[in-house]
């Protein structure tokens, strides 16, 4: 077993960070006590007690299946309907997977910053139904795409809604940004359906690379704070200390970078953004104490996740202007690297604390760090090193990735539908 040690309570809350670019979170005390048995939930059904646990559940499930789809179709093997091209997939990868994800983090943490309910129980399940329809209708036959795009769109503004409505009760102003943030997922997930759809959009760019830039705009904030306010405090290492300044410019370099996407701006201007983007994404790592966790499973996959987003963002800018470096290269990078490893950790994390468990994680855990870190190299190097086999080399970056979140419903499904086991709500 691998046990962060919790000092303070603010290690002791994986949702208490305190977001000054997009807003911050009001104090709240962490909740990781362990007791020996369960008690009834107190909000109807364990599993829609709380965001996290339907989203996460649905977010793991969701890797678990679709990479492999996506690569069964790109192995000839005839499609359910026509509607599974390479639009859906990175369409799904951004609005189904990270989509869930963010859903179930926001939804548990605008509760706790604000002390008020976002969704719970037939709410909650009403929302969750939406996300799971928006990503069935793809593999109805004869089903409009129409429907999948109302039910997007009724999920991610159904997801803004709750949860402006408690920042707003409790007029927490730094927290807007996240209404905004949500929102920018609505019109990118609409841009995204109407050109898959076929309507005429020249003038914007994909919806898919729009909402994909909101999730790394929201993933610089995270990681600014989260990472090194986590580590310090396992650790005990004084040293460790977040760059504010930094991460400001990392954030405002990112929604720039975001409205250049948007408006299809100079690919020159756009390079030179994304490598200064991604510049700024490590050098404000460097006082993070990435040495200090090896070993720890909970913490090294936050400082990787990191190293990959930025290290995707100059790769980026490093295929605009290298011809042997293809686009997904870079995409991939962040994608698989960046947000997958990154959503893993969280996931875990956030499941440990807010079930009531402490922070320790099986071997079997480990092993899907590392096989989770192992399918982004794959993925990321194979069409460089070894593209005469490029499928072979899709195939083993998706068994690894699928693998990895296998591993995390294995081991915390059980903790997801049953009740905390410290009997507190939630």
């Amino acid at each position: 077993m691998h046990l962060l040690r919790a000092d303070t309570h603010a290690d002791l809350d994986p949702l208490l960070w305190n977001t000054t670019c997009l807003g911050g979170a009001e104090d709240m005390h962490g909740d990781l006590s362990l007791v020996g048995q369960q008690s009834p939930a107190r909000i109807g059904v364990s599993w829609l007690a709380k965001g996290f646990r339907p989203f996460f559940f649905g977010a793991a499930t969701h890797a678990v299946l679709s990479i492999p789809a996506w690569i069964a179709v790109l192995s000839g093997v005839p499609r359910i309907t026509p509607t599974l091209t390479l639009g859906w997939h990175a369409h799904e990868m951004v609005f189904g997977f990270a989509g869930a994800v963010i859903a179930g983090f926001l939804l548990t943490a605008v509760s706790n910053w604000t002390n008020r309910p976002t969704l719970e129980g037939a709410w909650l399940a009403a929302l969750f139904a939406t996300w799971l329809g928006a990503r069935l209708v793809p593999w109805l036959p004869g089903v409009s795409g129409v429907v999948a795009l109302v039910l997007d769109v009724a999920f991610w503004a159904g997801l803004a809604l709750a949860c402006a409505r408690p920042i707003l009760a409790v007029r927490s102003t730094r927290n807007l940004g996240f209404i905004a943030l949500l929102l920018g997922f609505l019109v990118a997930c609409t841009i995204s359906h109407a050109s898959r759809l076929g309507f005429p959009l020249a003038a914007v760019g994909p919806g898919h690379l729009l909402g994909l830039d909101l999730v790394v705009v929201a993933i610089l904030v995270m990681t600014g704070r989260v990472v090194p306010m986590f580590t310090r405090n396992a650790t005990r290492v004084a040293s460790i200390a977040g760059q504010p300044a930094l991460d400001r410019a990392a954030v405002a370099g990112m929604v720039l970078l975001t409205l250049l996407d948007l408006a299809q701006g100079p690919a020159w201007i756009q390079a030179v953004v994304a490598a200064l983007v991604g510049a700024l994404a490590l050098l404000r790592a460097r006082r993070w104490g990435a040495q200090h966790t090896r070993g720890n499973a909970l913490l090294w996959p936050l400082h990787l996740g990191n190293a990959w987003i930025g290290l995707g963002l100059i790769l980026r800018a490093v295929s605009a202007l290298v011809p042997a470096v293809p686009p997904s290269v870079a995409l991939h990078a962040i994608t698989v690297g960046g947000i997958g490893l990154l959503c893993f950790s969280m996931m875990t994390r956030v499941t440990l604390g807010h079930t009531g468990r402490m922070l320790a994680v099986p071997r079997l855990m480990v092993w899907a760090a590392h096989a989770l870190s192992l399918a982004v190299v794959v993925r990321v190097l194979g069409p460089l090193l070894a593209p005469s086999v490029l499928l072979v080399t899709l195939a083993l970056s998706a068994l690894l990735w699928s693998l990895a979140f296998a591993s995390y419903l294995f081991v915390y499904a059980p903790a997801l539908l049953s009740p905390r086991v410290d009997g507190k709500a939630g």
